[in-house]
């Protein structure tokens, strides 16, 4: 009997000393352990955040565009109502939409000097639209390495602690805040740069929708150009 409630005990025990490790370690737990590296590391994380969604906000309103606005810019045109189809360029106000004010404006003059100052528009829409993305990258790219520095200082941390100790008996707890720091350092770093990098490459790719949509429209405002009267 005597045997029975020692086993219970003990298994008591247990559960409540693994309950108590599992409600203390958490990302947060983790995160004040990684010392003033991971400051920074949140620091680059909320950058990247505000960056993605500023994007994805102007990527999103790059591609609206109301679907019959090249058939009214080639109404307006056809009919010598050029003023009314830059009034439409304005009120759309759109990437697409800038290239063809900028070509209805060069009207009358050679299709290949049109064709420049479209172009021209789009590349600068493009570069408007890259705004921030190497700022994407270098987070995606910085924020791992931040995190292996931060692995070795702890590390260094821990060598030192095992130095200090003259007696030569190493303890686990004087090695521990080193090794604690060396750990969370690298996954908060590999968890940021992961993020950042996948947000890269969809903006990236969200910007090459873009970029074929602007192209899409140079060639049907030459075209549209081109047609007979």
């Amino acid at each position: 009997m005597l045997l029975q409630i020692d086993s219970l005990e003990m298994a008591m025990d247990t559960a409540v000393l693994e309950e108590s490790v599992q409600e203390s370690i958490n990302l947060w737990t983790m995160a004040q352990y990684g010392g003033w590296i991971m400051i920074i590391l949140a620091l680059l994380l909320a950058w990247a955040v505000y960056l993605f969604i500023e994007r994805m906000v102007v990527l999103k309103s790059a591609t609206k565009e109301d679907k019959t606005f090249m058939d009214r810019i080639r109404d307006y045109i056809h009919e010598g109502k050029i003023d009314s189809a830059i009034n439409l360029c304005k009120t759309t106000d759109t990437p697409s939409s800038r290239m063809v004010e900028k070509g209805i404006s060069r009207i009358g003059r050679p299709m290949q000097d049109v064709q420049v100052a479209v172009e021209n528009v789009g590349n600068l829409e493009v570069s408007k639209l890259e705004k921030g993305l190497v700022i994407m990258a270098t987070i995606a790219a910085g924020a791992p390495m931040l995190g292996f520095l931060g692995t070795v200082l702890g590390m260094v941390q821990t060598f030192f602690n095992m130095a200090q100790n003259a007696s030569g008996v190493i303890e686990m707890s004087a090695l521990s805040e080193g090794m604690y720091q060396a750990m969370v350092t690298t996954i908060g770093g590999l968890i940021v740069g992961i993020l950042a990098m996948f947000a890269y490459n969809f903006l990236v790719a969200r910007i090459d929708r873009v970029v074929r949509l602007l192209e899409g429209r140079t060639m049907e405002f030459m075209d549209l150009l081109n047609e007979p009267a």
